[in-house]
């Protein structure tokens, strides 16, 4: 399921793009702008902690009155409102629960294991590809499941080859539990020192994420034209990058993985014939 909700943060998955169904691609869009501006507000720039918090208590406000049945304030919620939350039934739940995660981005750094920063993907990633499922009309059970599994995994795809950057904003996103398991120290991390530690952990990661990728990607078959090719697309794309880090022993400091525009025809290719062409 596409990670909509940054363009930096998410430049290897398609935003709103052409293969999806026309009658999609405007209340995508306003998803977009909602998640992207909140995102900035908890990432972007010199704001304080304190006016961070601020900027998305006034989104969690807006939210607030769609709750209510009131008038929003605001050109963005009045088209999240008539064109995503009211026609597709979206659970407001949802787009609370992006706020909560960017509000967590401005606080927290460290994560202490693998189900403390699940949990945080479970509300800064899964929430995407729900929004996106029921603007589809296909949020049945199964198929949350497995767009739950394509969007943690591609959040966690997107810390991995970021571990440099998000290094120099002051956030480690490798649990702190593993990082002690292969022996490795957050000065390690700052070093951008790859040895056989940090060679094992990255594997373990990779190999993690890469086995929650395959079990939700039944969803890009499940789904039938566009909207199928656009989720075996990204994940896909997802893998690619896997791969990329895989190739380069890990070292994302030296060479962090980037899909580019000649990656994107054999990409293309393989999700529009998923059984003719394997790798």
């Amino acid at each position: 399921m596409s990670q909509t909700y940054s363009v930096d943060h998410y430049e290897n998955f398609p935003v709103a793009s052409l293969l999806l169904p026309k009658v999609m691609r405007r209340p995508i869009a306003i998803v977009y702008r909602f998640a992207r501006s909140a995102d900035d507000f908890a990432d972007e720039g010199d704001l304080s902690n304190e006016a961070r918090l601020a900027l998305l208590e006034g989104y969690r406000a807006e939210l607030g009155r769609l709750a209510a049945g009131a008038a929003p304030e605001t050109a963005l919620f009045r088209d999240l409102r008539d064109e995503v939350v009211q026609p597709f039934q979206v659970p407001l739940q949802l787009f609370y629960d992006l706020l909560d995660a960017f509000a967590q981005d401005v606080v927290k750094t460290r994560f202490a294991d693998f189900g403390e920063l699940m949990h945080y993907c479970r509300r800064s990633a899964n929430p995407v590809g729900r929004i996106v499922l029921h603007i589809a009309g296909h949020a049945g059970t199964r198929q949350l499941a497995w767009s739950d599994g394509i969007c943690a995994a591609l959040q966690l795809i997107n810390f991995w080859q970021d571990v440099a950057i998000d290094w120099q904003k002051g956030r480690v996103y490798l649990p702190q539990d593993e990082l002690a398991r292969f022996g490795v120290s957050e000065a390690q991390i700052a070093e951008g020192r790859v040895d056989e530690r940090w060679r094992a952990l990255m594997a373990f990661q990779v190999d993690r994420t890469r086995r929650m990728l395959r079990a939700g990607s039944p969803l890009g078959t499940y789904l039938k034209g566009r909207l199928g090719l656009e989720i075996r697309l990204t994940v896909l794309g997802g893998d690619a990058i896997l791969k990329q880090l895989d190739a380069s022993g890990y070292d994302m400091h030296r060479q962090r993985p980037k899909l580019r525009a000649a990656h994107w025809p054999m990409l293309l290719l393989r999700a529009l014939f998923p059984r003719a062409i394997r790798s």
